[in-house]
């Protein structure tokens, strides 16, 4: 899973996941329901849920069914929160391939002014219509390469 001992001694002390079962010789012993605990706790991570918000989600969990409606709730606001970081990622992305795509086509002219307004350093909207005109029938991201 790509955890380390100390992140698993982390997960325990903070109340993330539920302490796991050990062995006589004290080795931890991880049953499905331990692993697919420790993912949930992976995976919120990954989506910027904060340490605390799972640990409240992990003390739900123990509540059995009357934490249902609380733990959809609190799936779904950090799902909402998630879609709209993607939105912005994907914003930022798009951008990305626009500008490797105006760098490379000055490149290939040797000069920049191809995109620039006559005397300025401002974009003209031929520039952007062309993008935009190219988009149509190819993908952003070829559009950039060298």
């Amino acid at each position: 899973m790509g955890v380390t001992v100390e992140t698993i001694r982390y997960y325990e002390h903070e109340d993330l996941i539920p302490p796991v079962r050990r062995d006589e010789g004290g080795r931890r012993v991880f049953t499905d329901d331990d692993i697919n605990h420790i993912r949930l706790v992976i995976e919120m991570k990954k989506a910027d849920v904060p340490l605390k918000d799972i640990a409240y989600f992990a003390s739900w969990r123990g509540d059995g069914d009357d934490s249902l409606e609380a733990r959809y709730e609190f799936l779904e606001k950090h799902e909402l929160t998630l879609e709209a970081e993607i939105k912005q990622l994907e914003k930022s992305l798009a951008f990305l391939h626009y500008k490797k795509w105006y760098y490379k086509t000055a490149i290939e002219a040797g000069t920049e002014n191809i995109h620039l307004l006559d005397g300025t350093l401002e974009v003209s909207e031929d520039t952007l219509n062309e993008y935009a005109q190219l988009l149509k029938n190819s993908d952003a991201k070829t559009l950039g390469k060298r």
